[in-house]
């Protein structure tokens, strides 16, 4: 008997009581103690407190027992206000213990088609009362899944609140047994999306809930693909409002975990030929529901972000969007492990991705190509017209609804523009357009291998940095001979800079002696000095200017409608990634000693979070690169048209003007760092510089006087165009990689963060 006895101690101990999380966080600020003390002292990580003291998580035996232990000695040490501090309960019951949950009313109309779904388990007897008979199944066909009309609801029989009346939405949202309470909209939000943009789909015990952001789970009736479509649109509430007065509302996404494919007949992996074609055969059952209940589907069909819709009607949204992380839809090399998140996590991350940047809508490139069209609708309503209707004209600023051609040099091979050259033929600067990243390095010198290390620096979102304040064209090329210079008109210039001498230079007013074979050059992504004409784009051709040397194209492609196209997509991207830094404890305002410690680590501190800042950054990159998308399969042939070419934002153009101006202001500060210390650098990669320094810190070679850094050069901190520490390696390593590989030149910037390099990597 006593072990019995023993055995029910044990399982009440299990469910310890735990005070409400923000009491949690007052014990362990009034006695003093850090989270990272508590985390040391429970032997867990300090991203798991933070979890507990916000409510996003529980702890688990044997941590739970230890936790309670340790708030119950703070609660005797500083007891509470009962006036302002809810009473002890436990915060997250077990699952499996029932709980009061609304039920439905046995008759009566139903809640309107925006109420959500709730939870229809009823509360258990009270004590002394026989229970309730189970209610006996209804006989006859079970009704069509895709109706599911939400039924009126009461509150729970321990309530004191009337019933709502009928037709109301109903006073409570439908939440997850011992799940955190969902904040309410917050004030001012927009009624329609009031649960957030998005929603995780996972089944559980044949139950299926909707994870959603804030900590909100609804119960999902649906069971099938159509019908989860239906309930998603007449009942979830997911959405996001437009980005812009012109555009349009985002449309909810769905993210399909493991179980939930199960669940409604997908496919928990795609086959190899499934894989390899993007999508699910047009003959599998899932499709033909869809196609049954008019639904249709995108050209590219069932694949793990897949757009479902019906032809809109007015203004009523008909079009959810799924995304299946099983079948990659999350690319490890930005998302990471997101895929197999939680579902409550996964829909943190992915919610707080979509507060600061936007409902993803597929691939980080994708989804950053969208964010311009987003920010820059191509039409708008016009004014009203003597009938006093509204038509759609093009909205002034954005790239218009149908694409335009580019010019000759900023096709890329292949282009139909290019059908008439030889087959074998390779272009030379003078007939292409080459703006691309540097990938650069040299030997170090004499004095340079008498310091101990190799340190480098990281410009924080370069290229979003690049596309800040940059005039780009909106329409299509106009082609000049001979033209004069004008650094405010965006194109492509053909023009000769082989005359440009970095050995002397202009910085403002002054004229200034460098030397010139320990930099790159500012006009070739190799850093070596052009030989005669090439197309350049404007930013390049402008800093040949400023350096003072007279420029003189033979012949350009310009465009005279222009503008600061990309100006909204950086403020929006820059403040995603500021805040996300924050988040990680690495804020706008930190000293540059502050700034480097907190930048120890931070990834560490809410991986979550990282997973975001990685996206933020890809979101950039890919958005650049998606200007300029090359064919993929599509059984394309050279000279021939491709899927991408299309699309408005087809623009070769603005991402050879990004890029430019990217490269153009790291030779910028390269140089004005050059001019003031008498220090170059040893490899450029992209938006890495590699310098050799006396210490291990960027502080160790950096000018920075009584706290602030030379004005124009090299600036630590968080914004865009700032830099971070990258790595740091000592000269030994470098000069032992070289003779290792026979590469005297290799970049070492590659390489500078982890210090390996591989036989691959060296290109052996």
């Amino acid at each position: 008997m006593s072990e019995l006895f023993d055995a029910v101690d044990a399982l009440v101990a299990s469910r310890a009581t735990l005070p409400p999380p923000e009491e949690r966080k007052r014990l362990r600020k009034a006695h003093g103690l850090t989270v990272d003390e508590v985390a040391t002292a429970l032997r867990v990580r300090r991203a798991t407190v933070s979890g507990w003291e916000a409510g996003k998580t529980e702890p688990r035996p044997p941590e739970r027992d230890a936790y309670a232990r340790l708030l119950g000695k703070l609660a005797e040490l500083y007891p509470a206000d009962p006036d302002t501090v809810a009473p002890t309960a436990p915060s997250r019951p077990d699952p499996a213990l029932p709980v009061p949950v609304p039920v439905p009313v046995p008759s009566g109309p139903s809640s309107s088609s925006a109420s959500c779904a709730q939870n229809t388990s009823a509360s258990p007897p009270a004590p002394g009362t026989a229970p309730a008979a189970p209610a006996q199944a209804p006989s006859g066909p079970a009704p069509a899944p895709a109706a599911e009309p939400a039924p009126a609801l009461r509150p729970a029989a321990d309530s004191e609140q009337p019933p709502a009346p009928p037709g109301s939405r109903p006073r409570s949202r439908s939440r997850r047994p011992g799940g955190p309470a969902p904040a309410g909209p917050a004030p001012g939000a927009d009624t329609r999306f009031e649960n957030g943009p998005l929603a995780v789909i996972d089944a559980e015990d044949g139950q299926v809930f909707a994870y959603c952001v804030g900590g909100l789970v609804l119960d999902v009736p649906a069971r099938s693909v159509p019908a989860l479509i239906d309930w998603t649109l007449r009942e979830a509430r997911l959405g996001q409002p437009r980005l812009s007065g012109p555009g349009k509302d985002a449309d909810p996404l769905l993210v399909l975990t493991e179980s939930a494919c199960a669940r409604y007949g997908l496919p928990v992996h795609l086959t190899d030929a499934e894989r390899l074609a993007g999508r699910l055969p047009d003959d599998h059952k899932a499709v033909k529901q869809l196609a049954r209940a008019d639904w249709r589907l995108t050209q590219r069909g069932f694949g793990p972000w897949a757009r479902v819709y019906r032809p809109a009607q007015g203004a009523e949204r008909n079009c959810v969007q799924l995304c299946i992380p099983s079948w990659n839809a999350l690319d490890t090399r930005h998302w990471a492990d997101a895929a197999q998140l939680p579902p409550a996590e996964l829909a943190r991350v992915l919610g707080t991705y979509a507060d600061r940047v936007m409902t993803p809508r597929g691939s980080t490139a994708v989804t950053g190509l969208e964010l311009m069209t987003a920010l820059h609708p191509p039409t708008r309503a016009s004014e009203p017209d003597g009938t006093g209707k509204r038509h759609s004209e093009h909205n002034p600023g954005s790239l218009g609804t149908e694409p335009v051609d580019c010019a000759p040099c900023e096709a890329p091979d292949g282009h139909p523009l290019l059908a008439g050259l030889p087959r074998f033929h390779r272009r030379t600067p003078a007939e292409v357009l080459m703006e691309e990243a540097y990938d650069w390095a040299r030997p170090l010198t004499d004095e340079e291998c008498t310091r101990r290390y190799l340190v480098g620096i990281d410009v924080n979102m370069a290229f979003a940095a690049g596309a800040n304040g940059l005039v780009v064209g909106l329409d299509a090329p106009v082609h000049l001979d001979r033209p004069v210079f004008d650094p405010k008109l965006p194109g492509s210039w053909l023009v000769d800079l082989s005359h440009v001498d970095l050995s002397r230079v202009r910085l403002g007013k002054e004229w200034t002696r460098l030397q010139a074979d320990l930099l790159p050059s500012p006009f070739t992504p190799t850093g070596d000095r052009p030989e005669g004409p090439a197309w350049y784009a404007t930013p390049t051709v402008a800093y040949a200017a400023e350096l003072g040397y007279d420029v003189r194209p033979l012949e350009a492609y310009v465009r005279y409608d222009n503008g600061r196209y990309l100006d909204a997509w950086y403020n929006r991207l820059r403040d995603a990634y500021v805040a996300t830094m924050a988040d990680l404890g690495v804020p706008a305002t930190a000293s540059p000693e502050e700034f480097l410690a907190a930048m120890d680590g931070h990834k560490d501190r809410d991986p979550g979070m990282a997973i975001v800042l990685s996206v933020i950054k890809a979101t950039v990159k890919g958005g650049i690169g998606k200007l300029r998308e090359r064919p993929r399969g599509e059984g394309w042939k050279p000279g021939r048209p491709w899927r991408a070419l299309s699309r408005p934002t087809w623009r070769p153009d603005i991402r050879a003007a990004v890029i430019s101006r990217t490269r153009i202001n790291m030779h910028r500060k390269l140089v004005k760092h050059a001019a003031f210390t008498g220090q170059y650098p040893v490899a450029v990669l992209s938006d890495c510089a590699v310098y050799a320094s006396d210490g291990p810190s960027p502080l160790d070679f950096l000018p920075y006087r009584e706290g602030k850094p030379l004005p124009g050069g090299w600036r630590l901190g968080v914004s865009p165009g700032m830099v971070k520490h990258e790595g740091t390696q000592t000269v030994l390593w470098g000069e032992g990689v070289r003779e290792r590989f026979d590469a005297p030149e290799l970049n070492l910037a590659r390489y500078i963060k982890s210090g390996e390099v591989t036989n691959q990597d060296s290109g052996e």
